[in-house]
C-alpha cells in the first residue's frame, strides 16, 4: 500500500488537499469519494522523502512549500505511542494496528511515515527495523526500546512505559518553557522601553535644558551622553548586537564552544542548579526506562549519553559505559566527574549492590523532577518583583537625571 497526495473539492465545493494511503490511484480516488472529497488530481508520494505537489512543466509547476515545514512534535509521538500500546494490548495484530494508526493520524508527515512503516512490517520487517528508516521521527531511545519489547514479547508493556516517559519529557519541557517565557518577554519590553526613553524622550528634555546654559549634574550628563550615542550610532548597535548574538550562537555550535558553554551553564547561579537537576533527571529516568524495558546496559548508557543534553555530564556517562565494559560498577566515574550529587551516587551504588538499580534510578528522577518544579516555581515567583524593581529603578534614574537640573534652575531663579 502506498501514500497518495490528492487535490480536490469537498462537499461544499471548497478546495482541499492532503494524503491518503491506498493500493493504487483508483483505490485512492474511491476512498476519497467515500469521505465526501471529489479528487481532481491524485499522485503517489515517495515515503521517507519530503514530497512536493508538482504538476505541469517549467514555470507552471505548482509547489507546496508547506511540506518543507511539516514536522512531528513530541506530543504527536506520545499520542501515537499511547494508541499503539492500547491496540496491541487489545490483541489486535500488528499490521491492523498500524493501519488503524494511519487512518487515525492527522499529521501528514507522520501519516506518511507510519504508512511506510506499516508496509515494511507487512513485508516481514520487525517494527524496530522499519522505524529505523525514519530517524527524524524515531530516535535511538525509541527504536531500542521497541526492539527490546519485540524480543521480549512484551511490546505493549514497553510502549506504555515509553508513553509515560515521553509524556514526562513533554511536561518537563513545558514547565521550563513556561518559566522562561515571562522573563524573556519582560526583559525584551524593558529593553524597548529604555531604548525609547533614550531615543525620543531625553533628547527633547536636553533641548530645553541646553537653552538655559547652566551646568548640569553628572547623572544628567551621563544620561544625555547615552542618549546622544543611541541617536547618532543606532546603526552601530543594529550591527554589533545581532552580530554578537550570531557569532556567539555559531561558536557554541562548535565542539569546543559547546563544551565551554555547557560547563558555564552548570556553574551559573540558580540556572546552573536547574540545568544540573534536569540533566541528572534525564539520565536517571532514561536509564531506568531502558533497563526496565530490557535494553542491555551498555546500549542504554550510549543512548543516555545523547539525551542528557549536556556534554560535561555526557562525558561522565561515557566513562561509566567504559567502566561497565571492563566489568566495573557505574558509580565511580560518575562520582569522579563531580557533576552528580553525593545522594545520587549513593543511591546508584546501593542499586547496583542490591540489584535494584532501575527502581533507585526512578526514585532519583522523581526526586529531581520535584526539585526542578519547586525551583522553577520559586524562580518564576521571584522574577516578577525583581523585574518590576528593575524597571522602576531605570525609570527612577531617568526621572532623577531630568529633575536634578530643574531643581537647580528653580533654586537659581529664586
Amino acid at each position: 500500500m502506498a501514500v497518495w497526495e490528492y487535490v480536490g473539492l469537498d462537499a461544499a465545493g471548497k478546495a482541499v488537499k492532503g494524503v491518503i494511503d491506498a493500493d493504487n490511484a483508483k483505490g485512492a480516488r474511491a476512498r476519497l469519494r467515500k469521505t465526501g472529497v471529489f479528487p481532481t488530481d491524485v499522485f503517489e508520494q515517495k515515503a521517507g522523502k519530503g514530497s512536493v505537489f508538482g504538476r505541469g512543466k517549467g514555470l507552471n509547476v505548482e509547489v507546496d512549500f508547506q511540506k518543507y515545514f511539516q514536522r512531528v512534535s513530541i506530543q504527536d509521538l506520545a499520542a501515537l505511542t499511547s494508541q499503539l500500546s492500547t491496540l496491541l494490548g487489545a490483541n489486535i495484530p500488528m499490521v491492523e494496528a498500524l493501519s488503524a494508526l494511519c487512518d487515525q493520524t492527522e499529521n501528514p508527515k507522520l501519516k506518511s511515515v507510519m504508512t511506510d512503516v506499516k508496509d515494511k512490517v507487512n513485508e516481514g520487517w520487525t517494527l524496530a527495523k522499519a522505524m529505523r528508516g525514519h530517524p527524524e521521527v524515531f530516535d535511538d531511545l525509541y527504536i531500542n526500546m521497541v526492539d527490546a519489547g519485540e524480543k521480549s514479547g512484551a511490546l505493549d508493556v514497553v510502549l506504555i512505559r515509553l508513553t509515560a516517559f515521553t509524556e514526562a519529557s513533554v511536561a518537563l519541557r513545558g514547565k521550563l518553557v513556561a518559566a522562561l517565557t515571562y522573563p524573556i518577554i519582560m526583559i525584551t519590553m524593558s529593553s524597548l522601553l529604555v531604548l525609547g526613553l533614550f531615543a525620543f524622550v531625553i533628547p527633547r528634555i536636553k533641548k530645553v535644558l541646553d537653552s538655559f546654559h547652566s551646568e548640569l549634574p553628572m547623572l544628567t550628563r551621563i544620561l544625555f551622553g547615552l542618549s546622544n550615542f543611541v541617536m547618532n550610532y543606532w546603526w552601530l548597535l543594529a550591527i554589533v548586537i545581532p552580530g554578537a548574538i550570531f557569532g556567539f550562537t555559531r561558536y557554541i555550535q562548535t565542539p569546543t564552544g559547546r563544551t565551554w558553554w555547557h560547563r558555564r551553564l552548570l556553574r551559573m547561579p540558580i540556572i546552573g542548579a536547574i540545568n544540573r537537576k534536569v540533566a541528572v533527571s534525564r539520565f536517571s529516568r532514561t536509564l531506568a526506562t531502558l533497563l526496565t524495558s530490557g535494553v542491555p546496559i551498555l546500549t542504554a548508557l550510549h543512548i543516555v549519553k545523547s539525551v542528557v543534553g549536556n556534554d560535561i555530564i555526557a562525558a561522565a556517562v561515557e566513562l561509566a559505559a567504559k567502566n561497565i565494559s571492563e566489568g566495573q560498577p557505574i558509580a565511580p566515574p560518575l562520582k569522579a566527574s563531580g557533576e552528580f550529587d553525593p545522594i545520587v551516587i549513593h543511591m546508584i551504588t546501593i542499586g547496583e549492590r542490591t540489584g535494584e538499580l532501575e527502581p533507585m534510578l526512578a526514585k532519583v528522577a522523581d526526586a529531581y523532577d520535584g526539585q526542578v518544579d519547586n525551583t522553577v516555581n520559586a524562580l518564576t515567583s521571584l522574577l516578577t518583583p525583581l523585574l518590576t524593581l528593575f524597571m522602576g529603578g531605570v525609570v527612577g534614574i531617568v526621572a532623577l537625571g531630568v529633575l536634578l537640573p530643574m531643581l537647580n534652575l528653580s533654586a537659581a531663579i529664586k
